[in-house]
């Protein structure tokens, strides 16, 4: 397998990969607050000002700085598999890897956490998923009141505890669709997403597909991979103009 040069930018670095005309022509996304202003300079640009990154193969661009958390936790997933990308995710205390087409929100918290307790809380939530998990366990867990304990979980990950654990179930069901060839109702099981049904619409909300889409689509991806990681880049022009 031979390797392929990668562009990449995060947030405002997408006006430097603009002014090579690397991005003439092609989808990119940079912050909200200065997509405009992208569109503007580089107009042949298709720019996506709602997305958190954007994969067009040999470029990829992210919009801000925690967004580019997620770019990298997607090639990640891409070259390594959803548990690399997963593991690498937990090292950091980040939520899963956000799918590029979500929303755009202002700075996600990403911080360490502060307490053992909410670390500990974590772990079992991975480690228990298939299980039916409510709030009022995980606060009698951490052993906090309910809204402190809500509140402390989203200043250290930046979303809710449902949200983080539905994230998780969805990565985990991701890891087995990529690696196995469990069924969905199975996986439902195993995941805590519940039954058929509720994988199929918790996908659809999250990653944009459906759990056979997916799978279909990440093997055929792994097929090419084998001769091609990515498709060869448009040359460098270091003369372009800003």
């Amino acid at each position: 397998m031979s390797l392929i040069d990668v562009y990449c930018s995060i947030c405002s670095g997408a006006f430097a990969l603009a002014a090579t005309g690397l991005l003439d022509g092609r989808p990119a996304t940079t912050h909200w607050q200065v997509s405009d202003q992208l569109q503007r300079r580089y107009p042949s640009i298709e720019v996506q000002p709602n997305r958190m990154f954007v994969d067009d193969g040999d470029i990829l661009t992210s919009a801000g700085v925690t967004a580019g958390i997620d770019l990298c936790l997607h090639l990640i997933r891409m070259d390594h598999g959803a548990a690399a990308s997963n593991a690498r995710a937990r090292s950091l205390v980040a939520p899963p890897q956000r799918p590029g087409g979500q929303a755009q929100y202002i700075d996600r918290l990403r911080s360490r956490p502060s307490s053992q307790e909410l670390a500990t809380v974590r772990d079992w939530m991975l480690d228990n998923m298939a299980a039916t998990i409510t709030v009022d366990d995980l606060a009698a867990r951490a052993h906090m009141a309910r809204r402190t304990f809500v509140r402390r979980f989203r200043n250290e990950t930046g979303t809710s505890p449902m949200a983080w654990l539905t994230d998780a179930r969805i990565d985990r069901a991701r890891e087995l669709l990529e690696a196995t060839t469990e069924p969905i109702e199975r996986i439902g099981r195993l995941t805590g997403l519940g039954n058929p049904t509720s994988v199929r619409a918790a996908f659809h909300r999250r990653v944009g597909t459906s759990p056979q889409e997916y799978r279909a689509l990440f093997r055929q991806k792994a097929r090419a991979d084998v001769t091609s990681p990515r498709r060869p880049p448009a040359p460098l022009n270091l003369t372009g103009t800003a």
